[in-house]
C-alpha cells in the first residue's frame, strides 16, 4: 500500500501473472492535487478502493454537503417504496397525494405522474436557478411547487427543478408515515453500514428532497457501488435490480448540453467510450458509476457559488476521461478478471 501526499493507493486483487502498477493512478492523484476547489477524489475498482485523495485540511470522516446528489438518493428511495407497495408505481398521478390538483383550473396538472417528477418532466415552471431563492423563502415549499404554472405538457420536456424531488420527499413522508430521513436510514444507511446525518427540512418539517444531504466520500462510494452491483449489498437485494436499470435509462436531456441525458434522478453520459450513470451535485459533487469498467468514482468539492466552478467541473470531467479511464483500462488489461 502506497501513501504519499494525500494519496492512498490500495492494490486491486491481481487475477493474472501480469504486473499491476499504480503509475497511472499516481498521475490522477497528482492532477487532483492541483485543483484548489477539490476536497476529495476516491476511486473504487472491482470493489477495492484503489485511490483516495483529500485536499489540504479535509478530514475523510467529515460529511460533505452533496447538493443535488441528493436527487439520486431520493429516486432510489422512491424505487424502494414502490417495491414495498407504498407507492403503486411510477404511473401514479401526483393528484393521488395532492387532491387539490383535481380542482386546479389547469387540467394538465392532473396528468403529472411520479415518473414525470423523477425525470424532471413535470411541465411545471422550475424552482431551480433564478427561481430557487423565492421558492426556499416561501412559507410552504410543496404548495409553492404545485401552484407553479404549467409551461410544457407533462412528460414531454425536461426542465431541471429541485422542487420536483422535494415533492417526492413529501410523498415519501406521507406513504411511510415517518420521514424521508428515517426511511433512508432504514432502507439505505443500515444495509450500507452507516448512519445518515440529518439534513435540513422545509417549514412543514419535510426533509429537503433534492439538496443539502450529507455524506462522507466513502459513504458516497458505498452508494455508487450499490448501483454498480445492481442494488445488492453482499447477499441482500437492497434496491430492486430493475429499478437500478430503469433509473439509468435516458428520458430527457440537458438543454445546455445534449450529450448529458437524464433518467430517474441520475445523469447519463459517455466518457472515453464508456457510459456512466452519475449523480451530480452543484459545485463538483459526483458519484460516477461505470458498470463496464467495474468502477465507481467520487468527488467532493467546495460547494460555494463562484465563477470558477464551471471550469472546475470541466477539469474533473477531463481527469476522469483523459487520465483515470486510461489508467483503469491499463490495469484491467494487466489484470483481466470477470
Amino acid at each position: 500500500m502506497l501513501i504519499a501526499a494525500g494519496l492512498l493507493l490500495a492494490p486491486a486483487p491481481a487475477l493474472s501473472q501480469a504486473p499491476v502498477t499504480p503509475s497511472g493512478l499516481e498521475a490522477v492523484g497528482a492532477a487532483a492535487a492541483d485543483l484548489p476547489r477539490l476536497h476529495s477524489l476516491l476511486v473504487s475498482w472491482r470493489g477495492t478502493l484503489v485511490l483516495e485523495h483529500y485536499g489540504p485540511g479535509i478530514r475523510p470522516a467529515r460529511p460533505a454537503n452533496v447538493k443535488s446528489v441528493s436527487k439520486s438518493i431520493i429516486s432510489t428511495l422512491v424505487g424502494v417504496a414502490i417495491a414495498r407497495g407504498l407507492i403503486p408505481g411510477v404511473e401514479t398521478p401526483l393528484a393521488t397525494y395532492f387532491p387539490q390538483l383535481v380542482k386546479d383550473p389547469d387540467p394538465a396538472k392532473r396528468r403529472i405522474t411520479i415518473e414525470d417528477l423523477l425525470s424532471m418532466r413535470s411541465g411545471l415552471e422550475s424552482t431551480s436557478s433564478r427561481n430557487y431563492g423565492s421558492w426556499v423563502r416561501s412559507p410552504n415549499w410543496v404548495q409553492y411547487v404545485l401552484t407553479r404554472p404549467v409551461v410544457s405538457e407533462p412528460g414531454s420536456v425536461m426542465e431541471y427543478s429541485t422542487g420536483s424531488t422535494h415533492v417526492l420527499s413529501a410523498i415519501l413522508t406521507r406513504v411511510t408515515k415517518s420521514s424521508t430521513h428515517a426511511f433512508a436510514q432504514e432502507t439505505l444507511g443500515k444495509p450500507l453500514g452507516f448512519t445518515l446525518p440529518r439534513w435540513p427540512r422545509d417549514p412543514q418539517g419535510i426533509y429537503f428532497g433534492g439538496n443539502e444531504m450529507l455524506l462522507t466520500p466513502r459513504q458516497m462510494v458505498s452508494f455508487g457501488e450499490l448501483y454498480l452491483n445492481r442494488g445488492r449489498v453482499r447477499s441482500a437485494q437492497v434496491v430492486p435490480a430493475a429499478w437500478v436499470e430503469t433509473s439509468c435509462v435516458p428520458r430527457g436531456q440537458s438543454r445546455f448540453n445534449p450529450d448529458q441525458r437524464y433518467g430517474y434522478g441520475w445523469w447519463i453520459r459517455s466518457f472515453g467510450g464508456h457510459d456512466a450513470c452519475f449523480a451530480w451535485g452543484f459545485g463538483g459533487q459526483y458519484i460516477f458509476v461505470f458498470r463496464d469498467l467495474d468502477l465507481v468514482v467520487v468527488t467532493t468539492s467546495t460547494p460555494d457559488v463562484s465563477d470558477e466552478r464551471r471550469g472546475h467541473r470541466r477539469v474533473i470531467f477531463d481527469i476522469v476521461e483523459g487520465r483515470l479511464i486510461p489508467a483503469i483500462e491499463a490495469l484491467a488489461a494487466a489484470s483481466p478478471g470477470p
